[in-house]
């Protein structure tokens, strides 16, 4: 698999491959949607585990071009398409309850006028909440989920209860919840976290996964995610 990339952007890093690794994707899935796709790593990832139709969503022009090449590079033209609009109206081009799983590997960082920002704007808006928070994630997904169907989420631990609390607010769930560490050393970094619209109460929290070894180099599991 090709990944289209440029440096003057916010490449795509790690947190895409765990979270693509990490959602359910049952047999009769037939719709996904990815939030804020960048240069369409999850969507590419996710062709290797099902045959569903997979959208992704980029709001940056520069960036939507290169999802756009890598999506063709991969002959996936038939199965991913890449859809150069703002998230947060993103339902309005969809019937409600359309999708079976919805994705977002969103910006991390809170922004305000005190923010520490990039001078280079794509990456600003990549990294911090100027134009996608998690609120506006949580309501779109609301609305684009069918009933029982599965959101997924990559973060920072620190964001977690904000998280859980805007999901329970839109009647997505908490299910599975998985922390990843750099390593057996070091504290939590980025956490993975699915939901279900209209889900039961009851969350099952996962066993950690370590990237790293003593050695510095990729754990097991993490090597077979990378399809090693």
């Amino acid at each position: 698999m090709k990944i289209v990339q440029n440096t003057e952007y916010f490449n795509f890093s790690l947190d895409s491959v765990l979270l693509a690794n990490f959602i359910t994707i049952r047999s009769k899935v037939k719709n996904i949607i990815d939030l804020g796709t960048g240069n369409a790593p999850i969507p590419l990832l996710l062709s290797t585990r099902t045959n569903a139709n997979i959208i992704g969503v980029e709001i940056q022009e520069p960036i939507y071009q290169l999802a756009i090449k890598s999506v063709e590079i991969n002959n996936l033209k038939n199965q991913i398409k890449i859809l150069n609009e703002d998230v947060r109206t993103i339902d309005k081009h969809f019937d409600s309850d359309s999708f079976d799983i919805v994705l977002s590997n969103p910006p991390y960082f809170k922004y305000n006028k005190d923010s520490l920002v990039n001078n280079n704007y794509c990456k600003t808006v990549a990294r911090h909440e100027v134009m996608l928070n998690i609120d506006d994630i949580l309501k779109v997904s609301k609305k684009l989920l069918k009933n029982q169907g599965y959101f997924g989420i990559v973060h920072r631990p620190d964001r977690m209860i904000e998280i859980l609390n805007k999901m329970k607010e839109y009647n997505i769930e908490p299910k599975r919840i998985r922390f990843i560490y750099p390593n057996k050393d070091e504290t939590c970094n980025i956490i993975l976290i699915e939901g279900i619209k209209n889900g039961k109460e009851g969350i099952k929290i996962e066993s950690p996964l370590f990237v790293h070894d003593r050695k510095g180099n990729y754990t097991r599991e993490v090597r077979k995610m990378f399809g090693e």
